[in-house]
């Protein structure tokens, strides 16, 4: 009898399970169509405040608060909770900004005059005319910090030749409609998979620029040590470093007070190499990793700490 519920149970799962994602899909193009109605800074602040209402009664602010412990020892209970907060309104501010995307970057190249809403250091923008015009491929990293969503549509507002690895929404019809948004100025978006490796790779050989997320767990990573903690990262941009020779660099969007931003790409992250002369691909991943590091250490407040990026 026990066998006969739980069979049942589970056919009724799946039975059910395409109208859920159906049912969770509409409501993600709902809330993005809605969103791009009302003025993004004002959205912004309403669902900062709205993820951290919600956000404060799942168990992914346990597990945010648990990763902060651990990472930060010596800070209080209540430095850890305004840094919680400050992660939850974060994330909620890039949910409104997402549905803006393809007009938030406000960069005018006929008008390089008029303030942006993002801006840039002197020596950020040196770094990146260099990568831009030098004719050569080049490697960035980049973390869930700040609005992790832009440096994209920095690259290609500044004429960046640029492939970006993504994933996927599980849920398809939530996936083409933020394809949709994503697709209008954010360059060649790959889409994680078995062929992406490859296709990122001829990318790399064609010339361009590649863009990949690197702060979260993969089983089947190399091991780094993150805050004093040993945990997986994946090895791809090192693998594809391996490949090609070109150089490395972070890039990373903080958020600023009043809807702005500040965008910076770092000095060039040397690789590792083995006895060999070949790239070790552990030790640049953990050179990566230590950059991401420091990036979450300036401000821990804007990492996605909610993942569960220790096992």
């Amino acid at each position: 009898m026990k066998r006969l519920l739980l069979r049942t149970k589970a056919q009724l799962r799946d039975a059910t399970k395409p109208f859920s994602e159906a049912a969770i899909g509409a409501l993600t193009i709902g809330m993005l169509r809605t969103t791009r109605y009302f003025d993004p800074d004002k959205t912004a602040k309403f669902f900062g405040r709205a993820a951290h209402f919600i956000g404060r009664r799942l168990r992914e602010d346990r597990i945010g608060r648990e990763n902060l412990k651990a990472a930060f020892p010596e800070k209080s209970p209540e430095e850890i909770e305004t840094i919680l907060t400050g992660v939850w309104h974060n994330l909620g501010r890039l949910g409104a900004e997402f549905a803006h995307l393809d007009h938030i970057w406000d960069h005018d190249p006929e008008h390089p005059d008029k303030p942006s809403r993002v801006e840039f250091s002197p020596r950020s923008k040196e770094l990146f005319d260099r990568l831009r015009d030098d004719g050569k491929p080049a490697l960035f990293f980049a973390a869930h910090l700040g609005n992790w969503e832009l440096p994209a549509l920095a690259a290609v507002a500044h004429g960046l030749d640029a492939a970006i690895l993504f994933r996927r929404p599980n849920i398809e019809s939530a996936d083409r409609a933020i394809e949709r948004i994503r697709a209008v100025k954010m360059g060649t978006l790959i889409p994680a998979g078995r062929d992406a490796p490859l296709r990122l790779g001829q990318a790399l050989q064609n010339g361009q620029h590649v863009a990949i997320l690197v702060d979260q767990y993969l089983t089947n990573g190399v091991p780094v040590t993150f805050f004093g903690r040993k945990t997986m990262a994946n090895p791809l941009l090192a693998r594809l470093r391996r490949q090609v020779d070109c150089p490395i660099h972070g890039t990373r969007i903080i958020r600023l007070p009043d809807g702005r931003f500040r965008g910076e790409v770092s000095e060039e992250v040397k690789p590792a190499f083995d006895a060999s002369g070949q790239i070790d691909i552990q030790g640049t991943m953990q050179a990566v990793t230590d950059v991401v590091e420091s990036w979450v250490r300036e401000y821990p407040d804007q990492w996605l700490w909610l993942h569960r990026r220790w096992r």
